[in-house]
Order: C-alpha cells, then sequence, then structure tokens
C-alpha cells in the first residue's frame, strides 16, 4: 500500500493508536463525544463552503457546496466540523485474526464476531484507528478492510446490526448510519437471485495514493461547483477509488465508468484517456453538471445510474465525507468484493482476469477470496 501522509485536518481528533503484529493490537485514545444524532432515512443534501483548491494532502478538505443548488465558493457553511476526541483512558482491542486462514498481498479476510457488542466494541476501535494520526500507515489497509467487511456482514443482518448500533458510542451511531444506508441501497439494486456464479474480467490495480485523489476531487469540485465528496464516492462506489481496471458488460470503463460514446461527447472527456483518474474525475464532475447535477444532484446522479438506490447511496457516503472528513482515509483502504452466488468473495490485489471466470475455478487458486464463517453476510 501506499505511504499516505495523514493531513492535519486529522491531528484535532486526539485520538492516539498503535497497531502491531499479525493479531493488530490496537491501543486507542478515549472515544470522542457527540450529541447522539437521528437514524438516517433518506441522505441528506450536502451543506457548506467550497473546499479551497490544493492537491497538498495538509489541506482541509472543508464541506461541500449543496449540490441542490448552484456552487458559490464565498457561501456561508453550516458550521459544522469534525467531532473533536477528548482525553481519557486508552482501551485495548485485539483484532480477530486467524493466521491458519490463507493471505493475499499481506492480507487476509476479515473475521466478524458473532456477538453484537463484540462488533461494536470492534467498531469503536476501528473507526478512531483510521483516524489518528499515529496509525502507522502500513496497517491502514488491513484496518479499512475490517472496517469495510463489518459493514457489509451488517447490512445484510438488520435485528443484528439494531443491536449493535445500540451498543455503540454516540459518536459513531451515524457513521454508522450513513455506510448502513448506503449499503442497503446497493443491495436493494441486485437482488439476491441475480448473484452470479462467474467472476469478471478485472485486473484489481494499485490506486493513485490518497491525497492525490483527494486533489484531483477538490479541483474538479472547484472547476464545476459538484461537490468533492460526491466525486469521491462515485468514485469509490464503481471501482473503489480506481482499483478495479475492466470494462463493464454495458462496456462503460475507467475508474470513473465511462460508456466511450459519452467520453467522446464534446466537453466531455475532451479528448484524454479514459483511464486516467484526473481526467475522469474532472469528466465525471462535467457530466454531472451536464445531467442537472448543479440544481438537482439525485437528477446528475440518476444520468450517471438511472436508479434512485445508486443515488442515495452515493449521497450517504458523500454526507459522510461532509459531516466527517476523516472518513476519507478508511474508504480509501477498502477492498474489492463481488457478491456472488458462493458468498462476498474478496478480489485481492493482482486479481487479474482477462476473461470471465466460474467462481470455483477461481477459489481453488485463490482461496484467500472466501469468505470466513460469518463473514459473508448471506
Amino acid at each position: 500500500m501506499p505511504q499516505v501522509s495523514v493531513p492535519p485536518w486529522l491531528l484535532g481528533l486526539g485520538c492516539t493508536a498503535l497497531v502491531l503484529g499479525s493479531g493488530c493490537l490496537v491501543r486507542l485514545g478515549s472515544q470522542p463525544a457527540a450529541t447522539p444524532p437521528a437514524p438516517v432515512v433518506a441522505a441528506p443534501a450536502l451543506v457548506g463552503p467550497m473546499p479551497n483548491l490544493s492537491t497538498s494532502p495538509t489541506s482541509n478538505p472543508g464541506a461541500a457546496s449543496n449540490p441542490g443548488q448552484a456552487s458559490n465558493p464565498g457561501q456561508a457553511g453550516d458550521g459544522s466540523q469534525p467531532s473533536q476526541a477528548e482525553p481519557g483512558p486508552v482501551p485495548v482491542l485485539v483484532l480477530p485474526s486467524d493466521p491458519a486462514l490463507p493471505a493475499a498481498g499481506g492480507l487476509r479476510y476479515p473475521l466478524v464476531p458473532a456477538d453484537a457488542g463484540a462488533i461494536a466494541a470492534l467498531l469503536s476501535a476501528v473507526e478512531p484507528a483510521l483516524r489518528a494520526p499515529t496509525t502507522p500507515a502500513a496497517e491502514l489497509a488491513a484496518l479499512g478492510h475490517q472496517q469495510q467487511v463489518l459493514y457489509r456482514v451488517l447490512a445484510h443482518r438488520q435485528e443484528l446490526a439494531q443491536r449493535v448500533r445500540a451498543q455503540l458510542p454516540a459518536r459513531w451511531q451515524g457513521v454508522f448510519d450513513h455506510h448502513l444506508a448506503a449499503r442497503r441501497a446497493f443491495l436493494a439494486m441486485h437482488p439476491r437471485r441475480q448473484r452470479p456464479s462467474q467472476l469478471p474480467a478485472w485486473r484489481i490495480i494499485q490506486p493513485e495514493p490518497a491525497a492525490k485523489l483527494l486533489g484531483y476531487y477538490r479541483e474538479a469540485a472547484a472547476a464545476t461547483g459538484i461537490a468533492w465528496q460526491v466525486l469521491a464516492a462515485v468514485n469509490l462506489v464503481e471501482t473503489g477509488m480506481g482499483r478495479i481496471d475492466g470494462i463493464s458488460v454495458a462496456d462503460a470503463r475507467g475508474p470513473m465508468q465511462f460508456l466511450p460514446s459519452t467520453w467522446a461527447e464534446p466537453g466531455i472527456g475532451n479528448g484524454a484517456d479514459i483511464r486516467d483518474p484526473r481526467s475522469a474525475i474532472h469528466a465525471a464532475a462535467r457530466y454531472l453538471v451536464r445531467r442537472g447535477g448543479l440544481k438537482d444532484i439525485r437528477k446528475g446522479l440518476w444520468g450517471y445510474n438511472n436508479s434512485d438506490h445508486y443515488g442515495e447511496a452515493v449521497l450517504h457516503y458523500a454526507a459522510l465525507l461532509r459531516q466527517d472528513p476523516a472518513a476519507y482515509v478508511g474508504l480509501y483502504h477498502w477492498q474489492i468484493h463481488f457478491a456472488s452466488s458462493a458468498g462476498d468473495l474478496w478480489l485481492p490485489p493482482g486479481y487479474d482476469e482477462p476473461r470471465p471466470i466460474a467462481v470455483a475455478a477461481w477459489l481453488a487458486r485463490m482461496p484467500a477470496g472466501r469468505p470466513p464463517t460469518g463473514s459473508s453476510g448471506y
């Protein structure tokens, strides 16, 4: 994984973490105090000023402009800031691990505890560790993957998710709500009977460094008025922020999944490489503007993918980033998962299939991609 410099806008969170060894011992600072948010029912609008343009990871990403209105860089924001941690005791939690599980790229498929209290404790450790400036960059991939799998499993198991949420500190309940609402919106797009028995012809590659991608999102936001958080969320859900290098069944391609015909439209691709991350992110922002995104971001996202569920999911991730910019670190370190007939398969870095492959044939070659008991969610 690339070395990611932790920006100063994380420093104010005040957590400390030390992640050590194969068991991932996490030593954490106190949990931030916050007023419990109401459970999320619909993705909220994003409100706040545009961030200052910079490709530096030390710049404050700020809050997004309201995607339902024309952008105004001088518009006053809503005053919200990431919650601040307060000094307190240092709990210790060992992330679940099983050295007998096969590994790929230095990672193993994360385990999910069966008990709601244990899951809540694990999330309460992973979330601040992903935001803490003292967490070693080399450990962020494992932490992000653990976070991702927990939310993927809980999205399928509503009763368990309710019990987990009730045991979370208030600071993390709103984060929890956005993650589960986004994931459940995607599940609504893909009925269980449609889960395929073949894996796609993709390559899983290393994405651009987190700071570079953040710069591209913010640069495109400043140029078009489409919130950087929306662009980051689209990049996340389309290709895992550029990890998927492949062509969809609809012939979409590149990190923002453009049809070649759309890319060739005047003012969209502008003759650039459809696979270039910076060019694709800028093109996506221009396309969302063209589809009415400055007046109604849901309408713009409908143009991107003709599904209300898609727009709902994107806006939940975008709202999470607006309310808690430090959440970007975890989202950036998510892995690629594929909902198949054999469970929620992990396609690790180095996956490279020039043509679709049967799930059973691939798992025989790459057993690390198979979910352990309790980690699939279905």
